[in-house]
């Protein structure tokens, strides 16, 4: 355990420790890091200090000194980029070359948490319209809507976290955040970072609690005015359903992302766009590419040739600058899907690349030629690196399939056609529909919403700073008006 860091829990308050919890490498599951867990008591010694702080008013740091502590933490962060790219991908699995452009997204998204707190301000209520409203004149301005809690994911272990924490510092709210146990590292650095920035530790507080019942008792607390979930759907409904009447949130969860490719798409331009969609951190995305229904002329070609695609992809150690897939963030994980493939495989699915484990935590590009409809790869998220292509002859059919499953994220649609994606974009259930691109495309300032199961709200860092405040509107009443 030489050289193994320990980060203590970052509760501003003095604790009794409940225990350690080690972090491994995604890769080799050596040990990485070692962190301190709290109980009941850290629990309420973390939201006594937040929930007091929100509610001295004048203990709240102005829009000024918010923006400075932003602007100072992004140029930490830029100093040591390289090294934050390393350790998200040592314990995340996340290739570093991916890894690298994680750190760069969440460096420009303190920025637009900047740019959102710079740019956004409330309106004037029309007044003196009629009689009731003359003589008055009324605006309105943001204010916190109280203590945030945030619990995270593990598949962008850095970005996730400033998506969470950015906004609620930006808005002015104190913080609690809870990273995924099995990555840990990447917020406990990020809080520190935000805290070397001048930010006072009560405004923001990272912990691992000891086990799910604490975890449970934090969210559910009345003090909490905001919950932030990213993570899956069976917990984020549950947590939700024990939350304390008023306090608000918002829900991220998975989908079953599908894709529609018309007879007359560009193959040369979509291959290497779906593949990368589908393979991208081992399949470990949200909105990864799944399911792809193909018109029946070009069906085959195109399965055939992502699944040659995805065999010149490197599968290993995620911080080796070659590598293009890594593991799977732990050894169940792996064996869940290649339960799944072989499933599909013995219901009648065709195997064209991977399909057997390359190790106990690495899974190598699989692409599946038709499962049948009721197989789980069908189904539910598969969360690895898995595709499958559907033959179809009518694309109205096809968006029906793609439709039938109880999650709508992002989709897409590939077409030369104006008629045809526009077609595809009225009638596919999705928050959002890429034309000619991925699913899993995103930017940090534009809305990301999970629609039925797959969640619930509006992510991207400004509607997520709009959750994180109130509107709060001020009546003026004079006769000079």
């Amino acid at each position: 355990m030489a050289n193994v860091e320990h980060f203590p829990n970052l509760v501003a308050a003095e604790i009794p420790i409940a225990g350690q919890q080690e972090v491994l490498a995604a890769f080799d599951h050596s040990v990485i890091g070692t962190l301190d867990l709290v109980d009941e008591t850290g629990i309420e010694a973390a939201l006594a200090t937040a929930y007091r702080l929100f509610r001295n008013r004048d203990a709240w740091l102005t829009p000024a000194q918010r923006i400075e502590i932003l602007k100072k933490a992004a140029r930490i962060m830029a100093d040591q980029a390289e090294e934050l790219a390393l350790e998200a991908a040592r314990e995340g699995g996340k290739p570093l070359k991916d890894s690298r452009v994680e750190v760069a997204r969440a460096i420009d998204g303190m920025h637009i948490c900047i740019e959102t707190l710079r740019t956004r301000g409330g309106e004037e209520i029309p007044m003196g319209v009629n009689a009731a409203s003359l003589n008055r004149l009324a605006f309105t301005r943001y204010e916190p809507i109280g203590v945030v809690v945030a619990f995270s994911a593990f598949n962008h272990p850095l970005n996730l976290i400033v998506h969470q924490v950015g906004p609620a510092v930006a808005s002015g709210c104190p913080v609690i955040v809870k990273p995924a146990t099995d990555t840990p590292l990447s917020c406990f650095r990020f809080i520190r970072i935000l805290r070397q920035a001048g930010l006072p530790d009560a405004w923001a507080q990272a912990l691992l609690t000891k086990d799910h019942k604490v975890s449970a008792r934090l969210v559910a607390d009345e003090r909490v005015g905001f919950f932030s979930f990213i993570g899956s759907a069976g917990v984020g409904w549950w947590l939700r359903s024990q939350l304390a009447a008023g306090t608000r949130c918002a829900l991220e969860h998975g989908g079953v992302a599908p894709v529609i490719v018309a007879a007359d798409a560009d193959l040369e331009d979509a291959i290497p766009l779906l593949a990368k969609g589908g393979f991208y951190h081992a399949g470990q995305v949200c909105v990864s590419v799944q399911r792809i229904f193909a018109h029946e002329d070009i069906a085959r070609q195109l399965a055939n040739r992502i699944a040659e695609q995805g065999k010149t992809m490197s599968v290993g150690d995620p911080t080796s600058a070659e590598t293009d897939i890594g593991p799977l963030i732990r050894p169940p994980e792996t064996d869940r899907i290649h339960e799944w493939v072989t499933e599909a495989v013995e219901a009648g699915a065709e195997l064209l690349s991977g399909g057997s484990k390359i190790s106990d935590n690495c899974y190598p590009a699989t692409v599946l030629y038709d499962p049948p409809a009721d197989t789980r790869v069908s189904t539910h998220e598969v969360f690895g690196p898995v595709i499958c292509v559907y033959p179809y002859k009518d694309m109205d059919a096809a968006i029906e399939r793609a439709n039938a499953l109880p999650y709508a994220f992002q989709a897409a649609v590939f077409s030369r056609g104006l008629d045809t994606a526009l077609r595809a974009y009225r009638r596919l259930d999705a928050s959002a529909v890429m034309v000619n691109d991925f699913t899993a495309f995103r930017v940090d300032w534009m809305p990301f919403a999970g629609l039925r199961q797959s969640g619930m709200g509006v992510g991207g860092i400004p509607h997520t700073m709009a959750d994180m405040q109130i509107e709060k509107m001020l009546v003026l009443r004079t006769g000079e008006l």
